[in-house]
């Protein structure tokens, strides 16, 4: 296990992106947050936190599920589990900042797309990560990024939240390898049936 951002680093983070987002949109007008749970939902409150702090304003802040716009939902489970969105806001013509903790292969993004444009037409979306992989299938790049880290496709990126795992961090890890089973190769045999006996049967003739 590498330990990649520890719990002082997770917190700069999440102060410069809220300052980052406060910049580049001259502000807090018309500014929403969403968070794709699990853990970037909570992201998402914490910078919506510094937004206030800073700007002493209270920014909207709302949260997607994005299971069921999956597009290997299928493959993952027969009974998903769906926690909700919460999206109690309006989002047309907002600048709606998308918040998630690892961003991928984009393909998580792309589904949370998706369902926010089912809520509406927002003025523009912009995305922040706590962490940034590599590995994109899809053309998907954040505006705001807590680190950016080189990856083989074999390692797994962990972010703890304190809130659900009890403290902060960021670690690699590689994938756990499929245990083999040796089989033994040997003769096999085969049952023999035993050989019906076959009485011999003696007939006489009548007189």
């Amino acid at each position: 296990m590498k330990i990649i951002l520890e719990p002082a680093d997770i917190r700069r983070i999440i102060t410069r992106i809220a300052r980052e987002i406060i910049e580049r949109n001259k502000g807090t007008k018309n500014l929403v947050l969403i968070g794709i749970k699990r853990r970037g939902d909570i992201i998402a409150r914490r910078i919506g936190a510094e937004i206030n702090e800073c700007e002493k304003t209270k920014v909207p802040i709302g949260a997607v599920d994005i299971t069921l716009y999956r597009d290997d939902l299928q493959l993952v489970s027969e009974t998903p589990i769906i926690e909700g969105t919460d999206i109690n806001f309006d989002v047309n013509n907002k600048v709606v900042v998308l918040i998630d903790d690892v961003l991928y292969t984009g393909r998580t993004i792309r589904a949370a797309l998706e369902e926010i444009l089912d809520f509406g037409r927002p003025k523009k979306i912009q995305l922040a990560v706590l962490v940034d992989r590599g590995h994109r299938e899809l053309p998907i790049q954040a505006d705001y990024v807590g680190k950016k880290i080189t990856t083989m496709e074999k390692e797994i990126v962990d972010v703890h939240i304190k809130e659900l795992d009890g403290q902060d961090l960021v670690f690699i890890h590689k994938k756990n390898k499929p245990k083999k089973i040796k089989v033994k190769r040997g003769r096999i045999k085969m049952a023999s049936t035993p050989k019906p006996k076959i009485r011999q049967l003696t007939i006489t003739e009548r007189q």
